[in-house]
Formats: C-alpha cells, sequence, structure tokens
C-alpha cells in the first residue's frame, strides 16, 4: 500500500518518495515523546509569562522551545538513526542504484552463485561507524529527553 501510495503521488525514483513516508512512519512515537515531556511542563509557567505580557507563540517560542530542547534533540537522534538503517523502504521506491543509501550497498556484494561474506562484514562495520558515532554524541540528550517528561524539579 505504501508503494502504491507513493506511485500516486509520482515519488517513485526521488528522495522524497524515502522521506516522506519515513517522517510519516516516525510522527507517532515523536508525538508520544514529546507529549509526555510538555505534559510535564508546570501551568504557573505559562501563567506567569502572559502576567510577563508574553503572547501564546511568545510562551512557546521563548519558553517551552528552549524548554524542550533535550526531548527535540532525542526524537530527532532517534529518528536519524532509525532512518539511517532503513532497508526495505528505499530498496522499493528507489529503482536506480546510484540513488540508493549506504545500507542498499550491501546488495553488490551478493550473487545468484555465492556471498562475499568477509566484504558484507567489513561493509556493515564501515556502514555502523557514523550511526554509532551520532549516538555517542546525542546520548546525553536521548537520556535527558526520554526521561525529561518524568523528572519533576
Amino acid at each position: 500500500p505504501i508503494f502504491i501510495q507513493v506511485r500516486q503521488l509520482g515519488l517513485v525514483n526521488s528522495m522524497w518518495g524515502v522521506i516522506l513516508p519515513l517522517v510519516a512512519f516516525g510522527l507517532p512515537g515523536s508525538v508520544v515523546i514529546l507529549r509526555n515531556f510538555f505534559m510535564s511542563v508546570p501551568g504557573e509557567l505559562e501563567d506567569a509569562s502572559y502576567i510577563d505580557g508574553c503572547t501564546t507563540f511568545g510562551f512557546f517560542r521563548f519558553i517551552l522551545l528552549p524548554l524542550a530542547r533535550p526531548a527535540l534533540l532525542a526524537v530527532g537522534t532517534l529518528q536519524v538513526i532509525g532512518s539511517w538503517n532503513e532497508y526495505f523502504l528505499p530498496l522499493i521506491v528507489l529503482a536506480d542504484p546510484q540513488q540508493w543509501p549506504l545500507p542498499l550497498g550491501i546488495m553488490q556484494y551478493q550473487g545468484q552463485y555465492g556471498t562475499d561474506y568477509a566484504r558484507i562484514m567489513a561493509y556493515v562495520t564501515l556502514l555502523i561507524i557514523p550511526a554509532v558515532l551520532f549516538y555517542l554524541i546525542a546520548e546525553k540528550y536521548i537520556v535527558t529527553g526520554l526521561t525529561g517528561g518524568e523528572l519533576k524539579g
């Protein structure tokens, strides 16, 4: 069904045909994480900002967004790592091998009569390095963002 929808939108063999479904798949989990975080913000903070002359948009921009930075970074990190490891969707949507993302490169070492396991393992090792580095850099934001809705200070 996803491929049919992507084809009807004219996004086959286009990066947007991969990006839009990945965003749609990531929204439910992101909403759950961000909802818990925003529900933990005390209502008195909003009342105090209105007393100080802040508008609703100003409250969101100047108070909520800076407070939500750890949660937003946690959601972004989880989505980037999940999208980086995506294999099946680009395989179905992108017909041109020149547009394939790195996870699809594994197929270059598999043939009808044999598989070069040494090259596949080397490729997988090189493939996970950016994801691991990204996770190590953003680890503190993931922990803070995921537990921020439960900690009240």
